[in-house]
């Protein structure tokens, strides 16, 4: 890749449309980017970024578009260059907000991407050809042609010294995170990840078919109950050769037992349901003879009782009698009532009005009452002519009132416009102090944020560190434990061995008879056999003691496993935290919580302070209105106050003759027409008085010749001889009821086989019922066994079948956990057989380290004087972390390898300054090959002295000397003395700008 142009518009810093001709600055092969910080260096790089792949390095979206830009101005890149021997031109328009064509606002602008080829026709004359306006398609051959991606391209194109410090003085892991971003091994990590989780999957699936067929043995456990034997022993889950073969063994067993069981408990169910059955007939016979007895004896003793209510059912029937002849007399009585009630209505009601009148009208009769009625109405007409004239008069003071209160609140008004304008000067000093205090507290905050999220991250990894130290000194105990029982078990195993190889004649001569050859010596007689000694161990001891030797060593080899996970969890973890101990990064935390919370409080203020003055603005504006409005408001209600006085005035006396002794006109109106309803009243109440008396007079007669007639004396008699509908039905509903009482019951002792019942011994329905419960209660608990025998028989058979089932898909699935754990092993570097703790991805790393290694001791040589070499190392890692991409430098001055982090902070430039060379050429090889003719190289030669600068500058003409063009990125005045082209970045308050110096321009 070959820069040759690049023109900016209204991008970052650079306000205007601004071009930098790579050709030019790459005339000798190496240019200087130089100028004040902040200015703009990085920026020049990450529009390149852009131009090529769509994106800034990192992050860095929101800072496309320039502050300084005119708003109609658009952000662009332009950039040409060369890429893979194809001359590219690439336009981009990053997506922003841009003024609309016509009307007022903004409107979006959409992301634009134009790539061109040059093209040279038959002719020989070139041209610039459109190729693709598709972002995709645009970043496919873009991409395609570099061969690397956008981090790979950020980080072998621009050089950042402090990057590959870093990456020199850097643990396993962090080397691992880098090398494997630019040549992309995560597809090795992908595999390892997979295996692990296979063989987790395998592993789970196993458990899960152990699982099965030991939750199985416990139901069949349930299911067969404590009283259920076997000869077979059950499977235990500490053996998993029991959970197979032997558990199906025991599980027929189980089955054949029950099954007898089942049988024996059949039997005994039928014998005690016939009992049963003949307990029961007894029952019923001895219960119908009880109730049959009850019945007649019932009877008896109702009959008595309703032969004692005679007497009264005898009255009840004379009572209903004389009932019946007072309801003939009903409606005369009904009628002489209401009338009796109407007359006593109208006594209270004619009382009640002439209470109401006055005394002067108290004693007048019907007609003298309605004339003094009509007097009084033409009176009240009169008056309430005037009436109109108090409203006037009432709204007369209310507007006397009303000015009143305006004039004051208008003087209220014109002295709080004044106060408050005389103190408004020192308001606003107060008000802006305090949003400079709150701005200052701000800025204060944000650092303390910053610092608190750093802390944060170490704070966690710290507690993860202190929390696996822990755990390792009780691994460290549990595997001494474990290695003393190993060493202890494999004593014993090899003791019991000797012992039994000592005793092998005797053990031998066991099994020798006469007649036959012996197995050793081959002779048929056997003269002198040997004996067996006390304590002779036999094969079967030696087994056993070896299989204790084999389990000691599986749980020494599982404490040493998880003592190294966690050496391994906990050397990562102080790696991210550091040495600092806890207590004093949570000491840190709180200081820090602490003025982050005083600073975010001082800055609070800011936005009310803000927000107070502008209302302050506006209170200003307001109270000098208000100053002008009230002065011109209290001299309009002065003179609209003795207008309404004068008016008010006039009136009062009009109308204080018309008011008399009453409050207004209209209370004295009214008085006189309440007079007049009142004598109206009193006259309506006599007229209905004397029409009452005389229609309760011809009632009453006519009421007291029908009660006559009926047999009754007088009307008293036949009202409380009269009965409502309600109590006469109840009272015929008793008698009733007292005739068919007597006519059952007598029905019911004339039965003759009650009769005969009665005539026989008293039943004894206890002794029965007794007899057939417990009979009742034999049934039940031999039925009860039966059913149980017969679903504990079926559970079993069930079970049995499932535990087949699962035993046979167990079998399998072992075989196929023994291989995925050993695959996961391998590659992860756990297998007990590597020789490296070494991952498949820090595997594939490591070579790739080799080559960056081998590339970069090429500049390195050069630059140190042959002093330095640096070397990889795949040699176990401290505290059983992972190996593979270790990282040392020999000093050729005392012949021994020293730590990276050992260097002098020139010597670190250097030696990261190669490392960051060998790895461009690494990393361009691994993409296909394409030469990377343009190079950046950022800061870093301010740790140089003279010498080593000219050293390292040597190295940067051998890269020119391939044709490949160095552009630096530093402040060191020395650079601009040695390097002739320079492209000077200025930084101003309108923006950015550019400039191409050359020593000759100087």
């Amino acid at each position: 890749m070959r820069l040759h142009t690049l023109r900016l518009q209204a991008f970052g810093p650079f306000a205007g449309t601004h071009t930098i001709d790579f050709d030019a600055l790459s005339t000798d092969g190496l240019f200087l980017l130089h100028g004040d910080t902040g200015a703009g260096k990085s920026t020049i790089f990450a529009a390149i970024c852009f131009a090529l792949y769509g994106k800034p390095p990192g992050d860095r979206d929101l800072l496309l578009r320039s502050h300084h830009a005119a708003a109609d101005l658009l952000t662009e890149v332009t950039l040409e260059a060369t890429l893979a021997g194809r001359r590219l031109r690439i336009h981009r328009i990053p997506a922003q907000k841009r003024p609309k064509r016509s009307g007022q606002g903004e409107t979006d602008q959409k992301a634009e991407t134009r790539l061109s080829e040059w093209a040279v026709d038959a002719d020989d004359q070139g041209r610039w050809e459109a190729s693709s306006k598709s972002h995709q398609e645009a970043a496919a051959e873009i991409t395609d042609l570099l061969g690397m991606s956008r981090d790979q391209f950020c980080q072998v194109v621009l050089l950042p010294q402090n990057e590959f410090t870093k990456f020199l003085h850097a643990d396993a892991h962090g080397r691992r995170e880098l090398l494997g971003k630019l040549f992309r091994t995560g597809r090795f990590s992908f595999i390892e990840s997979w295996l692990n989780n296979h063989s987790r999957t395998t592993e789970k699936n196993r458990d899960a078919a152990r699982a099965d067929v030991l939750r199985l043995v416990e139901r069949i456990h349930q299911a067969a109950g404590p009283d259920l034997t076997t000869e077979q022993p059950a499977p235990s889950p500490d053996d998993p050769q029991t959970l197979t073969t032997p558990a199906r063994a025991w599980a027929q067993d189980l089955i054949r037992a029950s099954q007898a069981d089942h049988e024996q408990a059949l039997q005994a169910a039928s014998t005690a349901a016939k009992n049963l059955s003949s307990q029961q007939s007894h029952e019923a016979a001895t219960r119908e003879l009880q109730q049959q007895q009850a019945t007649h004896a019932r009877a008896q003793q109702q009959l008595a009782l309703l032969q004692e209510k005679a007497p009264h059912h005898d009255a009840l029937v004379q009572r209903r009698d004389q009932a019946r002849r007072a309801q003939q007399v009903a409606p005369q009585l009904h009628s002489a009532d209401t009338a009796t009630d109407d007359h006593t209505r109208a006594q209270n009601t004619e009382r009640t009005t002439r209470d109401k009148l006055l005394p002067e009208h108290a004693g007048l009769d019907a007609g003298q009452l309605q004339t003094a009625e009509q007097q009084a109405r033409s009176q009240a007409a009169v008056l309430a002519a005037l009436i109109p004239e108090e409203d006037t008069v009432r709204q007369l003071t209310a507007d006397l009132a009303r000015t009143d209160i305006e004039r004051q609140d208008f003087a209220d008004q014109q002295r709080t416009a004044q106060d408050w304008l005389e103190k408004e000067p020192s308001l606003r000093r107060t008000l802006e102090a305090r949003r400079d205090t709150a701005r200052q507290a701000e800025e204060e905050g944000r650092r303390h944020q910053a610092a608190l999220d750093i802390l944060e991250v170490r704070l966690e990894a710290a507690e993860r560190r202190d929390a696996h130290l822990a755990k390792i000194i009780q691994a460290e105990q549990r595997l001494t434990e474990a290695q003393t029982a190993t060493g202890q078990t494999g004593q014993a195993y090899v003791t019991i061995r000797r012992q039994r190889t000592e005793g092998m004649a005797a053990e031998l001569a066991a099994t020798l008879t006469d007649g036959t050859p012996c197995p050793v010596c081959g002779s048929c007689t056997h003269p002198a056999p040997a004996a067996p000694q006390n304590g002779q161990p036999t094969r079967q001891d030696e087994k056993d003691a070896e299989a204790r030797h084999e389990k000691a060593k599986a749980t020494q080899e599982a404490a040493a496993d998880a003592l190294h996970n966690l050496r391994e969890q906990a050397a990562s973890a102080t790696g991210e935290a550091g040495e600092t101990p806890l207590t004093d990064l949570q000491a840190q935390r709180t200081t820090l919580t602490t003025q982050l919370a005083q600073a975010l409080d001082r800055a609070a203020d800011q936005g009310t302070a803000q927000e107070e003055l502008l209302a302050l603005d506006g209170e200003h504006t307001a109270m000098t209105q208000q100053h002008s409005s009230a002065t011109a408001g209290l001299s309009a209600r002065n003179a609209s106050y003795d207008t309404l006085t004068q008016r008010l005035d006039e009136l009062t006396t009009k109308l204080a003759a018309a008011r008399g002794t009453h409050p207004t006109v209209a209370a004295h109106a009214d008085e006189l027409v309440r007079t007049a309803d009142r004598l109206k009243e009193a006259a309506e109440a006599c007229h209905h008085l004397t029409t009452a008396a005389q229609t309760l007079t011809y009632r009453t007669t006519q009421a007291t010749l029908a009660a006559k007639e009926q047999g009754f004396d007088t009307l008293a008699l036949a009202r409380q001889a009269l009965l409502d509908d309600e109590d006469l039905h109840a009272i015929e509903e008793e008698i009733t009821q007292w005739r068919e009482a007597r006519a059952a019951h007598t029905a019911i002792l004339e039965d003759p086989a009650l009769q005969q019942a009665a005539g026989q011994p008293p039943a004894d329905l206890d002794a029965a019922t007794a007899a057939r419960a417990a009979a009742d209660e034999q049934h039940a608990k031999a039925a009860t066994a039966a059913s149980t025998a017969r679903t504990r028989h079926q559970a079993l058979t069930t079970l049995a079948a499932d535990l087949e089932a699962t035993i046979q898909r167990l079998q399998p699935l072992e075989q196929a956990h023994t291989t995925a754990r050993h695959l996961a092993e391998l590659v992860t570097g756990n297998s007990p057989s590597a020789r490296v703790r070494m991952q498949l991805e820090a595997y594939v790393l490591a070579a790739r380290l080799e080559e960056v290694v081998t590339a970069a001791n090429t500049r390195l040589h050069i630059m140190s004087e042959g002093r330095y070499t640096l070397s990889h190392s795949d040699h176990q890692a401290a505290r059983g972390a992972r190996s593979g991409l270790g990282l040392q430098i020999t000093d050729s001055w005392t012949g021994r390898p020293r730590k990276t982090d050992t260097l002098s902070g020139g010597e670190s430039f250097f030696a990261s300054l190669s490392l960051a060379l060998g790895l461009a050429d690494v990393v361009t090889h691994e993409a296909g090959g394409n030469p990377l003719d343009t190079l950046f190289i950022d800061e870093g030669f301010g740790t140089l002295d003279e010498d080593t600068l000219h050293k390292v500058l040597d190295v940067l003409d051998s890269l020119r000397a391939h044709d490949r063009t160095v552009g630096v990125i530093s402040h060191i005045p020395e650079l601009r003395r040695r390097i002739t082209h320079r492209l000077h970045v200025r930084k101003d308050p309108t923006g950015s700008t550019l400039a191409h110096l050359t020593e000759a321009a100087e």
